[in-house]
């Protein structure tokens, strides 16, 4: 599995250690930055994520900024995504479960980084469950569509 990350200024450090999560557990990782603190836009690499996920060249996404809100917000206005920000670990499950979620967003201020990376874990290892949420599923596309 490829998994693409990103962050803003805000989301510089537990980025990082993200990163050094996914190299543990042997995950293909494609880190797009930034690469230092000075003050960036977190739409622009929302946008980068999300585009390499909707396209399929990545097949799940992490975004992480100072809440994670932002980097949700702008992540779910491309078609094809769904973004999730998760909290702890049961939310992640259940976005991955449920939800089919693509792309996980993280709050740098809000979770320490050992919490974000059993998030991380959590995201990466739920399967998609089908069944009645492929309907729900099948609802959002077609919104997304019109």
């Amino acid at each position: 599995m490829k998994v693409i990350i990103a962050s803003d200024h805000a989301g510089l450090e537990l980025r990082r250690e993200l990163v050094k999560a996914l190299q543990e557990l042997r995950v293909e990782v494609d880190d797009v930055g930034p690469t230092s603190a000075e003050s960036v836009d977190y739409p622009d690499y929302a946008r980068l994520v999300s585009r390499a996920v909707a396209e399929g060249s990545a097949a799940r996404g992490v975004l992480v900024c100072g809440t994670g809100m932002g980097m949700a917000i702008m992540a779910n206005k491309h078609p094809g995504i769904r973004a999730a920000l998760c909290t702890d670990e049961f939310v992640a499950r259940m976005a991955r479960a449920h939800n089919d979620a693509n792309v996980l967003c993280l709050g740098q201020r809000v979770v320490g980084a050992g919490l974000a990376r059993s998030i991380l874990e959590a995201f990466l290892a739920t399967p998609f469950e089908g069944g009645r949420h492929q309907r729900r599923l099948d609802k959002i596309r077609e919104a997304e569509s019109r």
